[in-house]
């Protein structure tokens, strides 16, 4: 399994430009820095989950001064051969996303991780410690679906109906609901709960397996033998049902859900420490990567495929000692890696390809 192919039209800095990484092995991207590494790990990773690492604006991802944007890629799993399509169109008050694969709509990101699962590595992949709890949700989210690709359904499910709800709470502006706002209230508040309680007891499960993996790697990364805790955290007590009725006279003040699986988070620590405040910039740095080394284990436990590995210019962010156990830590697959400095000496890319020649 692995990408064969990538196309970009008009993507960021690219008018047009075709990649062919090695399907097995380490692919480097090496030149200086502005020369558009980055944005060709941005599109592969655009094209498994419609999304980018980068921006959360997809207008952003358009090359200045043109409408449209395209990203191609050819993955092949085993014999069969897949091709994704992403097409961004620039309106004028949005930009509108256009996903194909294998020529059909996907029905959700479930359709996209079962084309191309993903790891990415990234210099701001850190925040997934220290950041907010949107960052520990998104990576429970993607991972959710990678290694069961079927719960993307679930997550589509469970956005449309908090969609749903929060309209109908905007729309009462701090009011009173009426009769009619109330039956359809109740409604809404009762297939969010039944969603929500599914997503949860998946995100569970899987954070359940996920907290020795993650205890694991980052114990061969740190070289010592630290207590590493990783907890799901609910935003509510007891049936969310019940937490919604408590907080809906918060939720219509707002206009929005305060309590559900959208407000809850991972805890991280080390040694009982919150890791997001007390942790050292090495010891988060290594944690998060022992999060995404224990997601990637992850998949390939439940799967039996190995993600496409992305490593946005990670090693200039390690000391040759944490870069070295990263590199003997790396599972065997399809790796694409960017750098604008010289690589450890521990790896050795099938292809090299120097970009600063695109533009030469």
């Amino acid at each position: 399994m692995g990408l064969h192919e990538l196309t970009l039209r008009n993507f960021r800095l690219f008018s047009e430009f075709t990649f062919e990484p090695d399907p097995e092995a380490v692919t480097v991207l090496f030149s200086p820095n502005g020369t558009g590494k980055t944005s060709i790990l941005e599109a592969v990773n655009a094209l498994a989950t419609a999304s980018s690492f980068r921006t959360s604006s997809a207008s952003d991802l358009i090359r200045n001064g043109e409408v449209t944007a395209e990203v191609h890629g050819v993955v092949f799993q085993g014999e069969r051969r897949v091709q994704v399509d992403l097409t961004l169109t620039r309106g004028v008050r949005n930009t509108t996303k256009r996903m194909l694969v294998n020529g059909l709509r996907p029905r959700s990101r479930a359709d996209l991780a079962e084309a191309l699962p993903l790891t990415v590595f990234t210099p701001e992949g850190v925040d997934i410690v220290r950041g907010g709890p949107e960052h520990r949700r998104t990576f429970v989210t993607n991972l959710l679906t990678d290694v069961e690709p079927l719960t993307g359904e679930l997550v589509e499910r469970f956005n449309r109906v908090l969609s749903q709800r929060n309209a109908l709470l905007r729309a009462l502006d701090g009011g009173r609901p009426s009769t009619l706002q109330q039956a359809e209230l109740e409604v809404w508040t009762s297939e969010f709960s039944d969603a929500s309680e599914l997503l949860v007891a998946k995100r569970e499960s899987l954070i359940s397996q996920l907290a020795p993996l993650v205890a694991s790697f980052y114990r061969e990364l740190s070289q010592t033998m630290s207590d590493v805790g990783v907890t799901y955290e609910r935003s509510f007590s007891d049936r969310l049902i019940d937490a919604l009725a408590t907080s809906f006279n918060d939720d219509r003040a707002r206009g929005y859900t305060t309590v559900g699986p959208h407000r809850d988070d991972v805890a991280l620590t080390l040694e009982g420490r919150d890791a997001r405040r007390q942790a050292s910039q090495g010891e988060q740095r290594s944690l998060a990567l022992a999060l995404r080394l224990a997601g990637h284990d992850l998949v390939h436990q439940r799967r039996g495929v190995d993600p496409l590995l992305l490593l946005d210019d990670v090693f200039s962010e390690l000391d040759p000692l944490r870069s070295n156990r990263l590199l003997a830590l790396l599972p065997v697959g399809q790796t694409l890696v960017t750098t604008a400095s010289p690589l450890p000496s521990a790896l050795t890319p099938a292809v090299v390809l120097d970009l600063s020649r695109v533009w030469s």
